[in-house]
């Protein structure tokens, strides 16, 4: 039997399906205000606590990434320079990109207001 998810008019309510499937704790923090404001104002209509808690699973995420490399390396060795090159290039090309579409993305916002 398969379970329909509550919808919204953009696609799944990703608040419902985590109710769901993880119980919460509430916690407190001590943030920058400067970081504070502009998470806000970027998370507004998801909320501030899925934006943290997001951000929280991404940084995870990376940390275990982070530990599996250095497995990788004692296993097979470091990269090498043009290994380390290549990689760094991919990462400045998926900056600029996003750079790009967040700019186009704002001044199309701009446009229609």
């Amino acid at each position: 039997m398969q379970r329909s998810m509550p919808r919204t008019g953009k696609g799944f309510d990703t608040r419902s399906m985590v109710s769901c499937m993880a119980s919460t704790k509430k916690v407190t923090v001590t943030i920058p205000e400067d970081l504070l404001d502009e998470i806000r104002s970027e998370a507004a209509e998801r909320g501030l606590s899925a934006y943290v808690a997001e951000a929280l699973r991404f940084k995870r995420d990376r940390d275990r990434l982070r530990e599996l490399s250095g497995w990788l390396q004692e296993e097979h060795g470091p990269l090498s320079e043009e290994e380390r090159t290549a990689a760094f290039e991919e990462l400045e090309d998926l900056d600029a990109e996003h750079e790009r579409r967040r700019t186009a993305g704002k001044h199309d916002a701009g446009e229609s207001a």
